[in-house]
């Protein structure tokens, strides 16, 4: 009697975690707003360019949200951590995904000396004091208000007031002071993707999506324990791009512990789910180009296109962002021809 009782009590909690949209008008939401102008705390960081706007008078600090209350909302936030991708959003929208990309102090490459930035603990140090605004390197001191967490929480909080429509304040915490990091997807690109990936090894999410990515084939982090469980963590990229054929990428998607969830899948002669891998890879014609091979796996100008000019990869993007967490594949060896240890 009890089972009887209580399977259809959850069913009815994980309904009320999500709630639907209410909209009189439902359409695509595009919301922009400066992060100046939402926290007054927030600040420049000229040293490494890192400023509110350019020597023009153009803003730096715009950042973007998007949402379609037409389509069945999942109650998932993506945190995109490179600048505003129109197409790409687009997509996390369809798949009833809310999404935003927000503005904070990342320009900071240039600053790590050669010896340091080659330590193995010194990037991905940075790339947490960037992410989290705690201190983790004596390289930056980055306020919390100018870090992605807090920069994402008070966007959110905007949002909620703003566009109602969206629900956005289901994406924040019970106490109010942060977001609900169990309901976040973070995902990025090249340097984006890093950082995503280097900052879920501290804070768990839902879910991590790596375009031509993890790098910093030098750092340890990638071996580190992460608050995300391995199987949280996907990735795609070209073989021609050139984390790929310097090894950065296989390292550390098998440093991450990725391939206990299936082998490496070539997209362009398999189909969905792909052996529930984690790890996909693309072999489309870029003519040899690495640049366009590196950009070539988000939605874009770079991407694998029919002769009807329609987008190629579009299963995979939508695989990427929501293949169940629990279905994986098979664990098969690590490559004994990707070269770990970098250093030597």
């Amino acid at each position: 009697m009890k089972s009887l009782f209580f399977l259809p009590l959850l069913a009815l909690t994980a309904q009320a975690a999500t709630p639907a949209f209410d909209d009189p008008k439902p359409q695509r939401y595009d919301l922009t707003k400066r992060a100046s102008e939402i926290d007054p705390r927030a600040k420049e960081y000229p040293a490494i360019d890192f400023v509110f706007t350019d020597k023009k008078g153009k803003p730096q600090d715009l950042q973007h949200a998007n949402v379609d209350t037409r389509v069945k909302p999942q109650g998932k936030l993506v945190i995109w951590l490179m600048g505003y991708s129109g197409p790409l959003f687009e997509r996390v929208n369809s798949y009833g995904l809310h999404a935003i990309q927000v503005h904070y102090a990342n320009k900071w490459f240039g600053l790590i000396p050669a010896a340091r930035r080659d330590d193995g603990k010194s990037l991905g140090n940075m790339r947490l004091e960037a992410t989290t605004g705690q201190d983790h390197t004596d390289l930056a001191i980055i306020e919390p208000q100018d870090g992605m967490m807090e920069r994402s929480f008070q966007f959110v909080k905007w949002l909620a007031k703003e566009n109602p429509q969206g629900k956005w304040e289901q994406f924040l915490n019970a106490k109010g002071d942060g977001l609900d990091w169990d309901k976040v997807i973070v995902s990025g690109a090249s340097h984006g993707a890093t950082s995503a990936a280097r900052f879920a090894k501290q804070q768990k999410v839902d879910r991590v999506v790596c375009f031509c990515g993890p790098r910093d084939n030098l750092d340890e982090w990638q071996g580190y324990p992460s608050a995300t469980p391995a199987n949280r963590y996907f990735g795609f990229s070209h073989v021609l791009d050139g984390g790929w054929t310097d090894d950065h990428y296989c390292r550390s998607w098998e440093m991450m512990g990725l391939h206990q969830f299936g082998p490496l899948v070539d997209v362009d002669i398999s189909a969905p789910p792909y052996t529930n891998s984690r790890r996909l890879i693309t072999n489309f014609d870029v003519k040899g180009d690495a640049k366009r091979a590196h950009s070539s796996v988000t939605p874009g100008g770079a991407a694998a296109k029919g002769p009807d000019g329609k987008f190629l990869h579009e299963e995979v993007w939508k695989y990427l962002f929501n293949h169940p967490v629990d279905e994986v594949g098979s664990a098969v060896p690590q490559d004994g021809d990707c070269v770990k240890d970098q250093k030597k």
